[in-house]
Parts: C-alpha cells; structure tokens; sequence
C-alpha cells in the first residue's frame, strides 16, 4: 500500500478526522483561550462547543455572549470542516464569511457550532454552518463560509522543501 492511498484510507476513518480536528483547534490560541473544542465528528461535518464564561459575555446586563466569540467559533469550526474535507487535508483560508443572526446566544449555555462541507471546487470550498445551544431546530446564527484551499495540510515525507540559495 502506497503512503497516498493509506493516507486517503486514514483520512475517511473517524477517530483519524476527530484527531485531526483536535489538533487544529488546539494550534489557533483565540479558540484555546475562549475554551473550543470537537464534540462530534461525522462523515461530512464538525460540531466544535464554546463554554458559557464570562469572559464571552458582551451585553453585561443581560449576559448576552459576544457576537466576536460566536463568529470566531463559527470561523474556526468551519475552516477545520473545510481543511478535512479533502484528502489529503489542506490548509485553508477564510474569504467570506457570512453570518445570519437570529437571536442572541442564551446566557449560562455553552454554544456550540455544526459546520459541513457543501462543495469542493479546483480552489475553493464551501461550507455551511449552523450555531446553536441544544438543538439544531433552535439556531442562534447561521452561516455560509468560502475558503481558499493552500496546499496539503500534510506533507509527503519524501517531498521535502529543498533549501533555498
């Protein structure tokens, strides 16, 4: 077996998707200190939680958590969906991000965010997310997202980048 091809194999396994989802959250510091992480993985999608804390809250009255923490949950969550949408994973980079807010987040629930790849062209990939507390029939926000795909997010151990002269 080639390393593509076991590569292509691990790729569509799960457990391999929900390691790989970890480590990307955990390399983006805003995500690590506003506390995301993967609660689920599926075939074609990522559910990644934000708990309530107050360091999220905007509205202080009311506790109303921030518009800025839920769309960087959003971004980040649908960028890892696009990044492991393809195999082998690519890097990506956000070029729009379109948010529909429907109500505000309510206080004292963490929030979390179900993003799934809806297509795959030559360099872009389009990825829909839904954001919300306990079902996905109640959104707080939802949002359509493009991304510039930038090359293998794994290098091939043999292509190694000769050094420049």
């Amino acid at each position: 077996m080639t390393f593509r091809r076991l590569l292509a194999t691990l790729c569509r396994r799960l457990w391999f998707r929900r390691l790989l989802a970890r480590a990307f959250f955990r390399r983006i510091p805003h995500g690590r200190q506003l506390g995301f992480r993967i609660v689920a993985v599926e075939p074609d999608a990522l559910v990644a939680e934000m708990p309530y804390q107050e360091s999220v809250i905007g509205h202080p009255a009311a506790g109303f958590v921030h518009g800025g923490a839920v769309t960087a949950l959003i971004d980040q969550t649908c960028g890892a969906t696009a990044s492991l949408a393809v195999t082998p994973p690519e890097l990506v980079a956000t070029l729009d991000l379109r948010l529909d807010w429907l109500r505000p987040a309510t206080p004292g629930l963490p929030l979390r965010a179900r993003a799934e790849c809806v297509s795959i062209k030559r360099q872009i990939i389009f990825v829909r997310c839904t954001a919300y507390h306990d079902s996905l029939d109640q959104p707080v926000a939802y949002a359509n997202a493009t991304f510039m795909r930038s090359g293998s997010l794994l290098q091939l151990p043999w292509r190694r980048k000769q050094p420049s002269v």
